[in-house]
């Protein structure tokens, strides 16, 4: 449970030493008005210039500033995981350290969180990226929405708040940071957007290909299957090797009578082989859906990261 913080502010941060120094000041100037403490979680995702040393400067200024040092980079899905579990706010903040997204509409997301939502997900209406992120984010966007059945325009926008209880239930892994809202959603908490300014890029470029797409393309399978069926794996596999069982023994029942009553060679019949194959792949799923039931209970207890060093959790050693 969230102690006397007011809000975490969690950033994700891997060569961005520029951006840094100025980011904390803008933060502190907004978060100190709401008069209530508040942390700036920085997760160095492996950073190899100068980033930790600025981090390290700015908690020199500014005692909220907490870090989390990563060995090697594991991607933003590991950087958040890492923040959620040491989180302490009532709200969370969650934001690019590129100076992309704009620490003033922080109070605009909070307001929007005790209007009663549990998680709201910045859109970025007018968005300051080249073209050629703008075009397949909107696939992207599109596709997830229809597929997910949760309308919102800006899935990956990164400035996103949510409540201390929504962070404290999601297991995030993989390339699963993306769909944070879908998940949320699915376990019945209360999902909206808001429009929020976006920058140009101040300083470096975007870590971000075009393979990160095609990444998601099957995290959203992932989603949608731990989703409807993580708990009963056998009413999917099941179906489908129902299915392929059924039609592999019609025809094999249909080359029985063709063997038995007339006599002929079904050795150099191609349908032969179809249905052996069928009725193969039908038992297949059978199995892999019993197999699933065996394991549906079994946890990710192993974290997916190391780390290197903690900053601000004085009470806490990893190595």
């Amino acid at each position: 449970m969230p102690d006397s913080i007011d809000i975490s502010i969690v950033l994700p941060t891997f060569n961005e030493e520029k951006s840094i120094i100025e980011l904390v000041d803008h933060l502190d100037t907004v978060l100190s008005a709401r008069e209530k403490p508040y942390e700036i979680i920085f997760v160095d995702d492996g950073s190899t210039d100068h980033s930790v040393q600025q981090i390290q400067k700015a908690r020199e200024n500014n005692s909220s500033v907490k870090l989390i040092q990563f060995r090697r980079n594991y991607g933003k899905s590991a950087a958040l995981a890492a923040a959620f579990k040491r989180a302490r706010g009532r709200f969370i903040i969650t934001m690019d350290a590129d100076l992309q997204d704009d620490p003033n509409e922080i109070p605009n997301l909070v307001a929007k969180l005790e209007d009663g939502y549990d998680l709201v997900s910045g859109w970025k209406k007018v968005r300051r990226d080249p073209i050629t992120k703008r075009i397949p984010s909107r696939v992207f966007n599109f596709f997830t929405s229809k597929f997910s059945g949760l309308e919102l325009h800006d899935f990956n926008c990164g400035l996103k708040a949510y409540r201390h209880s929504v962070i404290k239930n999601l297991h995030v892994y993989g390339e699963l940071h993306r769909y944070l809202p879908v998940i949320a959603h699915n376990h019945g908490f209360r999902v909206t957007e808001l429009p929020v300014n976006h920058h140009k890029r101040k300083f470096g470029r975007s870590k971000y290909g075009v393979a990160r797409f095609t990444r998601g393309a099957f995290d959203l399978l992932t989603i949608s299957f731990l989703t409807k069926y993580k708990k009963r794996p056998l009413h999917l596999f099941g179906l489908w090797g129902g299915i392929t069982t059924f039609f592999g023994f019609i025809v094999l029942f249909y080359l029985s009578v063709q063997k038995i009553v007339y006599g002929e060679n079904l050795s150099n019949r191609p349908l032969l082989f179809l249905g052996v194959l069928l009725f193969i792949v039908g038992i297949q799923f059978f199995s892999i859906g019993l197999l699933g039931e065996m394991i549906t209970e079994s946890r990710r207890d192993s974290e997916p990261y190391l780390i290197k060093e903690l900053h601000g959790w004085e009470d806490e050693t990893e190595a």
